[in-house]
């Protein structure tokens, strides 16, 4: 299997991923930012370049309290209380578990274990206490994470309103899209991937079931390593119907982060982002994400900011 070939990985090859395309090592042993070291000064510079017409658009969903987002995905709704200081000032609260699917967040590279029980880097889990993640916790990324983004638009490539189980995104459609939008994969880039989920819960709105959407097949996996990708950023996750290769979560997930070492930005809307490149012509943007300094944290709620 391979990109060339346009065909998926069996599952035996995909066993041979963390030979293949692990990063463990690539930056040295004590490396704990992963990919996010794709990202050069020339990068940032390249990327800020590309703001001309002075345009922001947000990637992030509303934060999910029970009424911003009362579906059954929002398993655990965040909390947001207000406090009252009589007629000088008020103040609020907010709370909120945001891995899932609905709250815009990424994740760092402690989330997700591989199947030996190590994280990125060859990590021991033993590193993750109560207090926290000991390494590979997103503090480490508290510089931000500026860089070229790149909108593959796959449903208007497709000439449909969103993509479905039967026919996941496969990391060789990338490239056709890449090729039809006038763009060029480069290292450093943020890849972000339009599914069409707004279009799917509109078409299919008592499909709760997470494991059985639509989203990217793990082949996703060679062009990310073969094109040097910073970060991923998605509105569908894993496609449902991969349950050969084994893995818990899904086949991007349980690979990227501690194998790769892949930034993850999840649950990213990406609809005003469409809208916008097919406005101007154009797909690739500087993309801003300030994740909030946690130490020992397995991510952060975000608010990714696309410049034209």
């Amino acid at each position: 299997m391979s990109l060339a070939d346009r065909t998926p990985p069996t599952a035996a090859e995909f066993k041979t991923y963390r030979d293949r395309f692990s990063n463990w090592g690539r930056w040295g042993d004590d490396d704990q930012i992963g990919t996010i070291n794709h990202i050069t000064d020339e990068t940032r510079r390249t990327a800020a370049a590309l703001v001309r017409e002075g345009r922001t658009v947000s990637l992030a969903r509303p934060f999910a309290t029970a009424d911003a987002d009362p579906s059954p995905l929002n398993a655990s709704p965040a909390d947001h209380r207000m406090t009252f200081h009589g007629a000088i000032a008020c103040t609020d609260y907010i709370g909120v578990s945001y891995h899932g699917y609905v709250n815009t967040h990424i994740d760092a590279l402690c989330h997700v274990y591989g199947s030996d029980e190590i994280m990125y880097n060859n990590r021991p889990i033993s590193e993750v206490t109560e207090a926290g993640a000991t390494s590979n916790s997103v503090d480490h990324w508290r510089g931000g994470i500026v860089t070229r983004g790149v909108l593959y638009d796959i449903p208007r490539h497709r000439g449909v309103p969103h993509v479905t189980v039967e026919e996941p995104v496969h990391g060789w459609e990338l490239l056709d899209v890449a090729k039809a939008q006038g763009v060029e994969p480069r290292p450093g880039d943020a890849v972000l991937v339009r599914s069409g989920r707004a279009a799917f819960e509109s078409a299919n709105p008592t499909q709760m079931d997470p494991r059985a959407r639509p989203g990217l097949h793990g082949s996703m996996i060679e062009f990310f390593y073969d094109y040097d990708s910073a970060l991923l950023g998605w509105d569908l996750m894993e496609a449902a119907g991969q349950e050969e290769y084994g893995t818990q979560i899904g086949p991007i997930h349980n690979f990227a982060l501690p194998y790769m070492g892949l930034a993850l930005l999840d649950n990213a809307d990406l609809e005003q982002l469409a809208e916008t490149c097919a406005e101007l012509g154009r797909w690739e943007f500087q993309l801003v994400i300030a994740p909030l300094v946690v130490i020992g944290g397995t991510g952060s709620p975000v608010n990714p900011i696309a410049m034209f």
